[in-house]
């Protein structure tokens, strides 16, 4: 008898929502290779490797505290 078993996600998607008008600004897609961004209304993904990805958010971002 064989055992079954979930497939894991090869990526995950995120839909990026205006706060103030609701209209849906982009998506964003997680993979384990890199970062995907795709604006709304449009048909092409671009992304950059996780280690550009990183790069760009100790250079850029907002160090946010919990």
């Amino acid at each position: 008898m064989s055992n079954n078993r979930f497939n894991p996600e090869k990526f995950y998607d995120f839909t990026i929502v205006d706060e103030e008008t609701s209209a849906i600004v982009g998506h964003i897609r997680v993979k384990p290779s890199g970062i995907h961004w795709c604006p709304s209304g449009k048909k092409k993904w671009r992304g950059v490797s996780l280690e550009k990805f990183a790069a760009f958010m100790e250079k850029e971002g907002q160090l946010k505290i919990k």
